[in-house]
């Protein structure tokens, strides 16, 4: 390794990573009595796994979690008073949320590391790999799955219009990873000019950043309907992970 490469090295080692999970969601879709983070899975449940996971993570100094106002679930979690973590009130939309998580990271040069609280299945591994990709993209970047289905756009009435390339498609995981302040920024910049804001790397895309795709597991899956519940839980079981 040379000297510019133990530079980076070092540089990156004195950057805080700061884990920010949205999970003020309803999650109505699932259909259930709870939000759907707090919906049973191993010996837990899905927005547990996920704090064990990242709570666990040697490079994570802190954990925000922003939660719903009303949360009446959080608090009896096992993981609810580690020392590494944080809650916050979160807002209407995901934006609203890490935008609150963000609020309360006072450290200049950290990194912001957001996961979704329903993707449990996530491992250190990719983690690794996207802090990594710090050297290559400083700017920020995503964990992602290339497209390997083929893609059609539907028309109103629900019949194919057409068939499209799926050439150069990435699915978009998480985490999305991004210096806070300049997260923070954009993302408040975003929300008050009323943009379309799905993920962070949308709102660095609002700003004219690209941020860079870093491949990523399949198994990340994001438990949205109740049969990734049972994928969820499958995979766990299959890596011996006990929530």
């Amino acid at each position: 390794m040379n000297r510019t490469e133990l530079q980076h090295t070092q540089e990156q080692a004195d950057q805080e990573v700061i884990a920010i999970v949205p999970a003020a969601g309803i999650g109505s879709r699932m259909g259930a009595d709870c939000p759907k983070q707090y919906l049973p899975l191993q010996d837990g449940c899905i927005l547990g796994c996920t704090l064990q996971l990242l709570l666990g993570h040697p490079a994570i100094t802190q954990v925000i979690v922003a939660l719903h106002p009303q949360d009446v679930f959080f608090a009896k979690l096992p993981q609810a008073h580690h020392p590494k973590l944080l809650t916050v009130t979160g807002g209407q939309a995901r934006a609203d949320s890490v935008l609150a998580a963000l609020n309360h990271v006072t450290n200049t040069s950290a990194w912001a590391l957001v996961h979704d609280a329903a993707r449990p299945c996530l491992t250190h591994g990719d983690i690794d790999k996207l802090l990594a990709a710090r050297t290559q993209y400083p700017q920020g970047a995503i964990l992602a799955t290339p497209v390997r289905d083929t893609m059609k756009r539907a028309s109103v009435d629900g019949s194919i219009q057409e068939t499209v390339s799926r050439d150069a498609l990435w699915h978009a995981l998480t985490p999305q990873l991004f210096p806070a302040r300049l997260l923070q920024q954009h993302l408040t910049a975003a929300i008050a000019a009323g943009a379309v804001v799905t993920d962070e790397a949308s709102a660095m895309e609002w700003a004219g950043i690209h941020p860079g795709l870093v491949p990523g597991r399949s198994d990340n899956i994001k438990v949205t309907h109740p049969d990734d519940l049972t994928l969820a839980a499958l995979y766990l079981r299959h890596r011996h992970v006990q929530c």
